[in-house]
């Protein structure tokens, strides 16, 4: 089981990302759009490092959705390999078989 105080920190991030997500992305349009003012653009660019770090979204980090595991995380059930094998082998993962052979 990982630290509360880093689950808590990636809550924090995604409540922070979420939050300034369409700022980010009007910032960046303008920042992109190669008609404007140059001072226009740059403006923008002081804007978008004046937010905060942790509200960009390559801050964040993929978690095991059950024990907070932030290594070897499978997105399509975002779960570590490790709670992965356990659900799987006692049949409380749909569609999910354990092999043997």
């Amino acid at each position: 089981m990982a630290k509360k105080s880093m689950i808590a920190r990636e809550v924090k991030r995604e409540r922070l990302v979420n939050k300034y997500a369409e700022k980010r992305a009007e910032l960046k349009a303008t920042i992109a759009n190669k008609d404007l003012d140059p001072s226009e653009r740059f403006m923008a660019v002081l804007k978008l490092q004046k937010l905060p770090r942790n509200s960009s979204r390559i801050r964040m980090h993929n978690r095991c959705g059950l024990t907070g595991r932030p290594h070897a995380v499978y997105r399509r059930f975002n779960i570590s390999r490790i709670a992965l094998r356990e659900l799987g082998s006692t049949g409380r993962l749909p569609g999910v078989i354990k092999s043997s052979w």
